[in-house]
């Protein structure tokens, strides 16, 4: 299990888990963003990456992706 931060560009990762500020966590479980889901890490940049399902993108800070588990 690696921080998402550490993750490859181009790979499918499972989110294993993700703690945070509760506001932040039901955000992105609006789009379907949460333990259990697939993504695709789209792109890195400095201070945060984007990341991607099936129906959304979505940028991510650094500091949020050092909190999800994959």
């Amino acid at each position: 299990m690696q921080a998402l931060a550490e993750a490859n560009v181009g790979e499918d990762y499972t989110i294993k888990w993700m703690f945070g500020v509760p506001e932040v966590l039901d955000l992105m479980a609006q789009y379907q963003i949460k333990e259990g889901v697939d993504i695709h890490i789209i792109q890195k940049f400095i201070g945060g990456l984007i990341i991607g399902t099936n129906q959304v993108r979505i940028a991510i800070s650094d500091d949020a992706a050092w909190r999800i588990k994959v």
